[in-house]
């Protein structure tokens, strides 16, 4: 995914921020706590590029590692609960379902390890014939472009008509 992951944060911070409005964080606040989780996973390509020089795929690092954003959900929600103020725990909840999601939108063209660190065996739902140069090109010109190019026009959408 190139440009789906930010639109998709920002959907899941609207749609879900009613749900969550009673713990006191503004929708502004949510939809940033909810667009840096949903590229948090791929900081990672900082280590990729200036660390690692591309010899290990970034998708092999810990941060997509779905069982990392799986137990950090799990722990925010426990957290939810318990908590007397819930604002920085609404926005943490927030930051790590977006995560769960950057992982989930990867998977369906990017190759994720869902059952890394224990497993480990690519999955992806559709693959990207290497056809083109430069690598980038392929991904472009395939369908999968076109839905984050919808998933954009959505949250373009929602955020014109004044958020959900």
């Amino acid at each position: 995914m190139f440009v789906a992951h930010l639109p998709a944060g920002y959907l899941t911070a609207s749609y879900l921020h009613r749900r969550f409005s009673q713990a006191g964080a503004t929708l502004r606040l949510f939809i940033i706590a909810s667009m840096f989780g949903a590229i948090a996973p791929d900081l990672d390509l900082f280590y990729f590029f200036l660390i690692d020089h591309r010899r290990t795929p970034h998708h092999l690092y810990w941060p997509h590692f779905p069982i990392v954003w799986i137990a950090l959900v799990a722990a925010s929600m426990a957290w939810f609960q318990w908590a007397r103020r819930k604002r920085t725990v609404a926005l943490s909840l927030i930051f790590c379902v977006s995560g769960v999601g950057h992982l989930l939108l990867d998977t369906i063209v990017g190759d994720i390890h869902w059952g890394a660190p224990f497993v480990y065996g690519p999955f992806s739902l559709f693959t990207v014939e290497a056809i083109y140069k430069p690598w980038w090109l392929n991904f472009f010109l395939h369908w999968s472009f076109g839905f984050e190019l919808l998933l954009l026009g959505w949250a373009i959408w929602v955020s014109r008509r004044g958020g959900c």
